[in-house]
């Protein structure tokens, strides 16, 4: 099930001055994003600072931009334990969801239960696993890729040849995380990309995956920003293009 195909929006989660949330304004900047060609939404996710935002919080944000687009919004519901990531999930799917997108536990060396879980939860709405040993190791192993109930995998490495390996040798829809690699997963045909950098330059990272290699240096500054102190590279150059509060919880 391929709920969309293009570049979907690893959002931002804008804050208040007392860094209590702005669901308002976190859903207007997902309406301008879909304005300049985003297909997808991505709220409560790493970017979003998912693990400073408690359930309501969470719930709010899912409400608020499903009211502001139209396309799908998915929820980040990656959680240490089984059990809160299917309440997360549960949580998602009641608060009207169209996907969700679930990081694996840290130092879970097999994930199928957890993912098995995270399916029964969902039901028939479109699950992602998030393969990003970085933040959450050691992630998603190559070779148990396909024996995962999930629709499609998010893989943030960057690896450009773990990339490869995922094209030609798994059947999984992949959604590369990395605005480095977005010409490249154009290329090789894979239906989408999640990027953080689509806060910030929704247009360079669409006319990138679209196969313009101009856009996709061009878009070099912005792919940088994501990497410095994340989330507070982006969150700055996202305010920079269209105004938004730079505040985060996360220092």
């Amino acid at each position: 099930m391929l709920l969309f195909e293009g570049v979907g929006v690893a959002l931002v989660t804008i804050f208040n001055a007392d860094l209590s949330i702005d669901a308002k304004a976190s859903a207007d900047l997902a309406n301008v994003l879909e304005a300049r060609g985003v297909s997808a939404v991505v709220v409560s996710g790493t970017t979003g600072e998912a693990f400073s935002l408690d359930r309501q919080e969470r719930v709010a944000l899912i409400k608020a931009v499903k009211g502001a687009v139209d396309v799908p919004v998915i929820a980040g519901t990656g959680a240490p334990s089984t059990y809160q990531a299917v309440a997360l999930t549960n949580d998602a799917i009641d608060a009207g969801a169209d996907g969700v997108l679930a990081l694996t536990p840290p130092g879970t060396a097999d994930p199928r239960p957890y993912y098995s879980a995270l399916r029964r939860a969902a039901g028939q709405r479109w699950l992602g696993g998030y393969h990003f040993p970085g933040i959450s190791a050691p992630g998603i192993a190559l070779e148990m890729l396909d024996d995962l109930e999930i629709d499609a995998c998010k893989d943030s490495t960057g690896d450009a040849g773990r990339l490869l390996a995922e094209i030609a040798a798994h059947s999984t829809p992949i959604y590369p995380g990395s605005s480095a690699l977005v010409h490249m997963a154009g290329r090789l045909g894979t239906p989408g990309v999640i990027l953080a950098a689509a806060n910030a330059a929704p247009e360079l990272c669409v006319q990138a995956f679209n196969g313009d290699i101009e856009a996709l240096i061009r878009l070099a500054p912005v792919h940088a920003s994501t990497g410095r102190r994340p989330p507070h590279g982006i969150k700055a150059a996202t305010a920079e293009m269209f105004g938004i509060a730079d505040f985060v919880r996360i220092r």
